[in-house]
C-alpha cells in the first residue's frame, strides 16, 4: 500500500520507518502510535497531521524531531514565502553604508572571528558548514571566497569550483558531483557555483540536458523536480548537521559590462576573459528569471539565500563574512570542558614532564 506524506506519496515501508522513528524519540505508547496511523492512512498533509501528533506528544514536536540549524534574520535574506523580487533587489550599497576603508577594517575583524567560530566548530565536531556562491560573470565569486577565508585555517576550510561537468559526472545524477564534495564535520567547504548550475544556465540553455542522457520525456516540469529534489536534499543535510548558507552575489548588468572592459584592457586579467562570457550578457533576462525563480522555490529558514549586492566588492565582501559570522555564532559549538578525572590526569602529565 502507499500513504501520503508531506504531500507526497511514499511506500508503507517509508511510513512505518517515519512513525517508528518518531515513537522511539517521543516514547509513544501502541495508543498514540494507533491514532497517529489514523492520520497517516486518512491521507493528511503536514499541518493537521502535526496537528494531531503535537496534540499526543506535545507542543515540542516539531523541534525535537528536526533540530536544524535556522538562519538568522538579515536585510539581505530572501523570504522563504516566494515574494522575492529581482527588479527590487539592490545591487549597490545604500547612501549610509560607510567608507571602503571601513568595510576592510570590518572585514579584517570578521577573518579573525571566523577563524575562531571554525576551531571551535572542529572541537565540538557537530556541524559541517556549506558555504555556496551563485553570480553572473565578474560579480567577484572568487575574489569574495579569497577575501573572507583568507584568515581561516586551510586545514579547516575547502573549496571547490564547479564548472561544466564532466563525462563522469554525466553519468550520475545531478547532485553526485557536489554531494561526494560536502564538508566532513568540523570543516567549512566552499562552493564556487553548485548544483545551483542545474537551475540557471542549464533552464537558460535546455539543450544541455540532452547531454544527461535522462530518462523518459523531458519538458518543462522538470525545473520544478530539480527544484523539489535540492530542497530535499539540503533538508537531508540539514537534519544531520551540515549548516547550508547560501549567496547570491547580485550585479548589474551595467557594472558587468564595466568590469568586462576592465579585464580587457588589463592584459594580467585578459585570461579571466573568454568570449562565452560576452555571449552570455544577451541572455540577461532569462538568467535574472531563472535566479528569481531558483530563490524563490529553494530558501529556507534550514538552507537561506542572501541576495547580496555586488557592485561594491568591498561592501559585498564585508556583508557576506557578516552574514557568516552571525549564522555560525548561534551554533552550539565552543572548546570542549575536561572533567576532574582528566584534570587530574593532565596535572600528573605535567609533573612528570617537569
Amino acid at each position: 500500500r502507499v500513504h501520503r506524506r508531506d504531500n507526497v506519496v511514499v511506500g508503507r515501508s517509508d511510513a512505518e520507518s517515519g512513525i517508528g522513528e518518531l515513537a522511539a524519540r517521543q516514547s509513544l505508547c501502541d495508543r498514540d502510535i494507533l491514532a497517529y496511523w489514523r492520520f497517516f492512512l486518512s491521507g493528511c498533509t503536514v499541518p493537521p497531521l502535526m496537528a494531531a501528533a503535537s496534540s499526543l506528544v506535545g507542543p515540542h514536536l516539531g523541534k525535537r524531531v528536526t533540530g536544524m540549524f535556522k538562519a538568522v534574520d538579515h536585510p539581505y535574506l530572501v523570504p522563504y514565502d516566494g515574494s522575492f523580487r529581482i527588479g527590487k533587489a539592490p545591487t549597490a550599497p545604500p547612501d549610509d553604508a560607510g567608507k571602503t576603508k571601513d568595510h576592510r577594517k570590518k572585514l579584517e575583524k570578521l577573518r579573525t572571528e571566523l577563524d575562531d567560530l571554525q576551531r571551535m566548530l572542529y572541537a565540538t565536531d557537530k556541524y559541517a558548514v556549506l558555504v555556496i556562491f551563485q553570480a553572473m560573470d565578474a560579480a567577484g565569486k572568487d575574489g569574495t571566497i579569497r577575501a573572507v577565508f583568507t584568515g581561516v585555517n586551510p586545514a579547516g576550510c575547502q573549496v571547490f569550483s564547479f564548472k561544466q561537468p564532466s563525462a563522469e559526472e554525466l553519468d550520475h545524477d545531478f547532485l553526485w558531483r557536489t554531494n561526494s564534495r560536502l564538508p566532513e564535520r568540523g570543516r567549512i567547504g566552499v562552493f564556487n557555483r553548485s548544483y545551483y548550475e542545474e537551475l540557471l544556465v542549464v533552464r537558460v540553455h535546455p539543450e544541455w540536458l540532452g547531454k544527461q542522457k535522462l530518462p523518459g520525456k523531458v519538458d518543462k516540469r522538470i525545473w520544478k523536480q530539480r527544484h523539489d529534489s535540492i530542497v530535499a536534499n539540503e533538508r537531508h543535510l540539514a537534519r544531520n548537521g551540515v549548516v547550508i548558507v547560501k549567496f547570491w552575489l547580485n550585479i548589474s548588468k551595467d557594472e558587468q559590462r564595466r568590469r568586462f572592459l576592465a579585464r580587457i584592457d588589463n592584459p594580467s586579467k585578459n585570461w579571466k576573459f573568454s568570449m562565452s562570457d560576452s555571449e552570455e550578457r544577451s541572455f540577461w533576462d532569462d538568467y535574472m528569471s531563472a535566479y528569481e525563480d531558483a530563490l524563490n522555490a529553494t530558501s529556507r529558514r534550514w538552507a537561506p539565500w542572501y541576495a547580496i549586492p555586488a557592485d561594491d566588492k568591498p561592501y559585498m565582501r564585508v556583508k557576506v563574512a557578516e552574514i557568516l559570522a552571525d549564522n555560525l555564532r548561534q551554533l552550539d559549538i565552543g572548546y570542549p570542558k575536561v572533567d576532574k578525572k582528566m584534570r587530574k590526569q593532565l596535572a600528573e602529565i605535567r609533573q612528570s614532564l617537569e
